[in-house]
């Protein structure tokens, strides 16, 4: 009896010491625009729930990632009945940003883009914006996404965007100009599987008209078509991200599928996939070389209205503003960034970088893409100004020289990061 009392107090007595600390509070410091109910929705560290340092680690990087906020930082503290407080301290981003594009090239090509945002909209972190795009004609959009609209893992988003502009259109001996308008409205679902993987599906509804303006019009090639479309897309991303400010290190991948119905003659219906791979590293104290490799795939139609192009702001900065296009792409930028000033709230950021890419002409064979006679080699140099608390205010100016034979040079402005 003695001996069953002694192990009955030895197990209650080391019971004790093994049970699970506990969360007694979670207080979240530095909200100004953001609800503090949006943020407790969204984080998984709760108040009297098993403490678990993955669980706050990984709060704070998913903190960090929302427009709303430019930085997060947690102090815990543990209680004298061994429970822990939980502080998480956020600095908020100033979200309402207004947007300029700029392209050119030696060619005197010219087009621009301006745009207004609200990124943290109602304090939910919810997108709300348009544009305006003057590229030989007047384009605009506008957009609302909510990514948390109905749970913390369930969003829904809707754009309309009127897109018109002057299209080259490539044949083998020359290139013919068309006016393109198309006008579409989208709806997406959005849904957070965990902090690392998310997923949309949505549908497209489109109407797509070409007018020829200039150019000798080979004979057989229309010119207007027209197609009302219906696309079917989806996207999967994986996010590792972390982000520092200036500063990303680790890996993304990006993957965009659609599925078009609705066309004829040389508006087909057609499959694009496109699947970008990113790969951040931290180089010192200042450095942080950046990597996107773009692969690209489509339905290889003989049409000289292929899905993919060669342009400034897609893919190769200097090339000019839509000079090529094709039904499959292989595209590399790399380039190193290291901060040259920092002083509190604002950067000047250098960057030195090479773009480089190949296409798969309408019709043609893969082996294009591997065999340099489609190839793009862009190296050039930029400069960025950075303000630490305005959500994406990176102002960017980058100049792009050719290597090879009938290339161009140019310089591209925008806000963001290339990449």
């Amino acid at each position: 009896m003695k001996n069953f009392l002694f192990s009955l107090f030895i197990l209650v007595y080391c019971g004790g010491f093994s049970q699970e600390s506990m969360v007694s509070e979670l207080q979240i410091e530095g909200l100004k625009r953001t609800k503090e109910s949006f943020i407790r929705r969204l984080v998984k560290v709760k108040p009297q729930s098993i403490y678990d340092s993955l669980q706050v680690s990984t709060d704070i990087e998913r903190l960090k990632r929302l427009p709303g906020i430019a930085n997060a930082e947690v102090v815990i503290s543990k209680n004298i009945d061994q429970d822990y407080s939980v502080i998480y301290k956020i600095e908020e981003n100033f979200t309402v940003i207004p947007g300029f594009n700029i392209a050119t090239d030696n060619n005197g090509e010219f087009a621009y883009r301006v745009s207004l945002f609200e990124f943290n909209l109602l304090g939910r972190n919810q997108i709300l914006g348009g544009f305006y795009q003057r590229d030989v004609f007047d384009s605009y959009g506008g957009y609302w996404e909510a990514p948390y609209l109905f749970t913390n893992k369930f969003g829904f988003g809707i754009n309309y965007k009127n897109l018109i502009s002057q299209e080259p259109v490539f044949f083998d001996d020359n290139t013919v100009d068309y006016k393109f308008d198309s006008k579409a409205i989208e709806i997406n679902l959005l849904y957070e599987f965990d902090f690392h993987n998310r997923a949309e599906i949505g549908l497209n509804i489109a109407s797509e008209f070409y007018d020829f303006i200039d150019g000798n019009l080979p004979i057989g090639i229309p010119s207007r078509l027209d197609a009302d479309k219906i696309a079917y897309r989806g996207e999967y991303e994986y996010n590792a991200i972390d982000i520092d400010y200036q500063y990303a290190s680790g890996f993304r991948s990006l993957l965009d599928v659609r599925f078009v119905t609705g066309g004829e003659g040389l508006l087909n219906d057609f499959f694009i996939g496109r699947n970008d791979f990113e790969y951040f590293k931290r180089i010192g104290k200042k450095g942080n070389w950046a990597n996107r490799l773009r692969l690209g795939y489509a339905s290889n139609d003989s049409t000289p209205f292929a899905p993919f192009a060669v342009d400034n702001q897609l893919n190769i900065r200097g090339v000019g503003n839509t000079i090529d296009r094709g039904t499959a792409s292989l595209v590399l930028n790399t380039e190193y960034r290291y901060t040259l000033y920092e002083k509190k709230w604002f950067v000047i950021q250098s960057n030195v970088f090479i773009d480089t890419g190949t296409w798969r002409n309408p019709g043609g064979d893969l082996e294009e893409l591997i065999d340099g006679s489609t190839l793009r080699f862009y190296p050039g140099a930029g400069i960025r100004f950075i303000h630490k608390r305005i959500f994406n205010a990176v102002f960017r100016l980058d100049y792009g020289y050719g290597i090879g034979n009938n290339v161009t040079n140019g310089i591209t402005f925008g806000i963001g990061q290339f990449f």
